[in-house]
């Protein structure tokens, strides 16, 4: 995700960190060299275009960003619900700590091990959504032989949240926490559940393709299409505007596609390392432990 100040009027027309431009520069350049050419045979009369107007492409323009708008919002959507999932996850995490503390004691060897589950927990659930492996992260708080256990099962977070289970079956049944207590903490893990169960599912279940796949050809065939209406009537200016079409309906087209999966690791992807840091940091101190620094941004990145 960029970080930073906002920039001034000046540094907007030029910056590229963070900005789309650099993904979709090829095909502005692309449509800006078809341009040309589609000016040059008019310019030349080997083409007669002088009765292509740009009416219909208006018409045609605000339809496409219509539809492009509604995919947009569709996508910032499933990027805002993920990181409001994630917010949830922090939040669980610090209850989880309170509660443990409360109910069990803040001195009790499986306290420290349930909170050190749910650090590892977090680790793992952003390795599932990345598709990478996150067993390293994930043994610096339940040792390697446990990570590598959890890294053999099907779903690595779903193992942990099942040994926190067990921690749990355990405490009852020494008599460390009455039935209440059970049941109080269960439904944190119920809570933290529900949060990798709903980022699962946003993962899982992409916008239709072929609604995509519609807007994304419209798009194309608008922006190769808008350069016949030009050519008569800006002049050589005509690439110019072309590219600068091309920019706004590629641009969309683009972010929306990126914004869709919000768990990547792309400029405006979630930050899921910084909200890992921020779950051990809370785990941190609520052992009264040394809490590591939070992640900064690297180059205006937060990763």
């Amino acid at each position: 995700m960029i970080v930073r100040d906002k920039p001034s009027a000046w540094q907007l027309l030029f910056l590229m960190r963070g900005s789309i431009v650099p993904r979709i520069l090829p095909q502005l350049a692309v449509v800006a060299l078809f341009s040309v050419a589609v000016k040059y045979l008019y310019h030349a009369a080997y083409v007669d275009l002088s009765a292509v107007s740009m009416a219909p492409f208006a018409v045609f323009g605000i339809a496409l960003s219509l539809f492009l708008g509604f995919r947009n919002n569709a996508s910032y959507d499933r990027w805002w619900e993920a990181r409001g999932h994630w917010g949830q996850l922090v939040y669980d995490v610090r209850s989880l700590g309170r509660t443990t503390e409360t109910l069990i004691g803040a001195n009790h060897p499986e306290r420290r091990g349930l909170l050190n589950d749910v650090a590892a927990f977090s680790h793992f659930l952003r390795g599932s959504l990345r598709k990478i492996k996150a067993t390293d992260d994930a043994a610096r708080f339940i040792g390697k032989e446990l990570a590598e256990q959890a890294d053999a099962a099907a779903n690595q977070a779903d193992f942990m949240l099942r040994n926190m289970g067990k921690r749990l079956g355990a405490l009852y049944r020494a008599g460390d926490i009455d039935s209440i207590g059970v049941r109080t903490l269960d439904e944190r893990l119920t809570a933290i559940a529900a949060v990798q169960a709903a980022n699962e599912r946003i993962a899982n279940t992409p916008l239709p393709f072929a609604y995509s796949l519609l807007v994304h050809r419209t798009a194309y065939l608008y922006c190769f299409l808008v350069p016949f209406g030009l050519a008569s009537s800006v002049g050589w200016f005509a690439p110019f505007f072309a590219a600068v079409v091309a920019y706004v309906f590629f641009g969309l087209d683009a972010l929306s596609e990126e914004l869709e999966n919000p768990y990547g690791c792309e400029p405006n992807d979630l930050p899921l390392n910084a909200l890992c840091r921020v779950n051990e940091i809370s785990v941190a101190e609520a052992l009264n432990e040394t809490p590591p620094e939070p992640l900064k941004p690297v180059k205006y990145k937060l990763s």
